[in-house]
């Protein structure tokens, strides 16, 4: 966004469409560079049309008041969601870890099919792809050991998240569809959810010690009541906070990426090395497997939210240089998770866990390999960073299909087990 508001800051026509198309981003990315653009009337104008409030309670700083009612709606929804097995006597055993992002998804991809005016059309297969699938992992038989229906449990919220992405791109998969933004939101979205998070623990601590003061335990009652409905409202308060307010976190999200970037590699350095010293091997240790795949996933996600918040302008070489190092050392504990992967299944032969985490890795592996090279070029001044952001989007669909084979076929073709 910030390149394109650049490249046609003179542009009133251009500048209205990028506008139109992601008000929020806009905003930010344009308040960013206000300071480089002051002189231009054109962009003068922008400023004050962009940063204007009513004045009043609330004013238009905090969406319209239509907005205001349908996010207050779509929370009481999501929490009314997350009360079915009190209200149902459904075990909560039984309903959350199977029905937990049918709490979250749909209310989001209704805010952001309205904010996108979506057609009915869209909105209608949306509703039968989340309908099928609540209806598919509720009917999977009860087996807590079962690995199939814990994996179908795991990949859910993936593929959910996918489908939100489709919702946040107004229904469009290539042509038109901002990816790289929808990534940015994910990490806004996980910033400002933590802030509230924290935010409602401390209330909640000091609320409780209050009531204790004058010896009323409320805990129980403020747990199963306030906590979890207050929990399933957080990340449609927090994405109704992220589009309205987008100053609030467009720059906390780049400074975090910033500051643990470099953590990161430090760390996984650091600790291939430890893992050396100490001689634990992921070929025959099985929980050390899992550490080791939990741990490439968190440092992939970083990569990604870090090159999302990247300046697109390519202007932070030293940042450039930091992620295309951190994919290359991610790429090495990749490789190695891949091989283990693949050594257990020829000992041992193919289980649901085994396939499920070699496609996973093979995807990973794939994609890190991918944006590395694109890294590479940005670094060698072959291609700009938006070529890198783009790689970014280019596996998305791909990790989305993949989920949906481990939650709808993995049962059927391991046969439950």
């Amino acid at each position: 966004m910030r390149e394109e508001i650049l490249l046609n800051q003179d542009n009133a026509l251009q500048l209205e469409r990028l506008y139109r198309g992601n008000k929020p981003d806009f905003k930010a990315a344009f308040n960013a560079l206000y300071p480089e653009l002051h002189s231009n009337p054109l962009a003068e104008g922008w400023y004050q049309r962009l940063n204007y409030t009513q004045e009043g309670l609330l004013g238009q700083a905090w969406g319209t008041p239509t907005e205001r009612t349908f996010v207050v709606a779509a929370s009481l929804f999501a929490a009314l969601l997350a009360k079915l097995p009190e209200l149902f006597f459904i075990s909560e055993e039984f309903f959350y870890p199977r029905n937990i992002g049918f709490i979250v998804a749909p209310a989001l991809m209704a805010y952001f099919a309205w904010k996108n005016a979506i057609s009915w059309k869209t909105r209608a297969i949306a509703i039968l792809l989340l309908a099928a699938a609540a209806l598919f992992i509720n009917w999977l038989p009860r087996n807590e050991q079962s690995d199939t229906l814990i994996l179908s449990c795991l990949h859910l919220p993936l593929w959910l998240w996918s489908l939100l992405g489709a919702a946040y791109n107004g229904g469009k998969s290539r042509n038109g569809a901002d990816w790289l933004g929808f990534l940015r939101y994910s990490g806004e979205l996980v910033v400002m959810s933590g802030l509230l998070v924290l935010s409602g623990g401390l209330t909640t601590a000091i609320t409780i010690g209050l009531f204790k003061l004058i010896g009323w335990d409320i805990q129980r009652f403020y747990f199963q009541y306030i906590v979890i409905c207050g929990l399933a409202t957080v990340p449609m308060v927090a994405t109704f906070i992220t589009r309205v307010q987008p100053t609030l976190v467009n720059k906390v999200s780049p400074m975090i990426a910033k500051l643990f970037s470099p953590v990161a590699l430090v760390m996984l350095v650091v600790y291939l090395a430890a893992t050396l010293i100490a001689g634990k091997s992921p070929y025959h240790d099985r929980e050390f497997l899992v550490l080791f795949n939990g741990l490439l996933v968190g440092v992939m996600a970083l990569i990604f939210f870090s090159l999302a918040e990247t300046d697109q302008s390519g202007g932070n070489r030293a940042q450039i240089v930091l992620l295309f190092l951190l994919s290359a050392v991610t790429l090495l504990i990749n490789s190695i998770a891949l091989s283990a992967v693949l050594f257990r299944i020829s000992e041992w032969g193919l289980t649901p866990n085994r396939a499920a985490v070699l496609g996973a890795n093979v995807l990973m592996l794939a994609h890190l390999f991918y944006v590395g090279l694109k890294l590479f070029a940005v670094l060698t001044k072959k291609t700009g960073l938006p070529a890198v952001g783009a790689s970014l989007a280019v596996f998305l669909p791909l990790y989305s299909l993949w989920s949906a084979v481990v939650i709808f076929l993995f049962p059927l073709i391991f046969g439950f087990k």
